[in-house]
């Protein structure tokens, strides 16, 4: 019930494509769509499956949070390729100080004394 009621606050806090476009799009076909809410519909027979159902307004919830470890996951990616690149870029930067160092050092003179 927690969960629900700070589902509900959250939800004025969305951006309008989070309201308008929340999930990904399912990768099921429509055949697999069809047989799959039919399965929901049926009653089950088992204990647990029947306290499964009572959680079943946690589904948005469940699919937010999958949504948001996602964008979790690439954004720690996309971290990391940049913390890479930027390493690169450093030693790059490194070797070529060091180039104009070693040149600012060499007499311009070709004939010193």
């Amino acid at each position: 019930q927690r969960i629900l009621r700070l589902a509900e606050m959250c939800r004025r806090l969305e951006t309008e494509e989070e309201k308008v476009l929340p999930f990904y799009p399912s990768s099921l076909s429509e055949g697999e769509q069809q047989k799959a809410r039919r399965i929901l519909e049926e009653i089950p027979n088992e204990p647990l499956a029947r306290a499964v159902q009572d959680y079943v307004g946690l589904e948005r919830f469940w699919q937010r949070f999958n949504k948001a470890k996602l964008e979790e996951k690439a954004l720690e990616q996309a971290r990391t390729a940049l913390a890479n690149r930027n390493q690169e870029l450093r030693k790059l930067l490194q070797r070529y100080l060091a180039g104009v160092a070693i040149n600012q050092k060499v007499p311009r003179d070709p004939r010193p004394l």
